[in-house]
């Protein structure tokens, strides 16, 4: 009974773990080295970098584009520009 239960969690978690893979393999992501070559660009200047950069990862990985510039141009990503934080004001730089 004992070698029975420790086979089926087993091979529970070996499928879990396969199905958790699967999904990962299903959701389209930029390559992270497209971001992070745009969201250097666009934070260059920034005073804050590693802050620019974060949030700049964050809105490229979910709108798949970073704008032109170090400043502005929001209007070339919609998306990009769209996103707000809790307070209402623009999420990505």
């Amino acid at each position: 009974m004992k070698l029975a239960l420790a086979t089926l969690l087993l091979v529970s978690l070996v499928l879990s773990s396969s199905l958790h893979a699967m999904a990962d393999d299903l959701i389209p992501k930029p390559a992270p080295s497209s971001c992070d070559t745009k969201c250097d660009a666009r934070c260059k200047d920034a005073k804050e970098k590693e802050r620019c950069l974060k949030y700049c990862g964050i809105c490229c990985n979910k709108c798949q584009c970073v704008p032109s510039g170090t400043y502005g141009n929001k209007s070339e990503c919609p998306c990009y520009n769209d996103m707000k934080d809790s307070k209402g004001t623009s999420k990505c730089p």
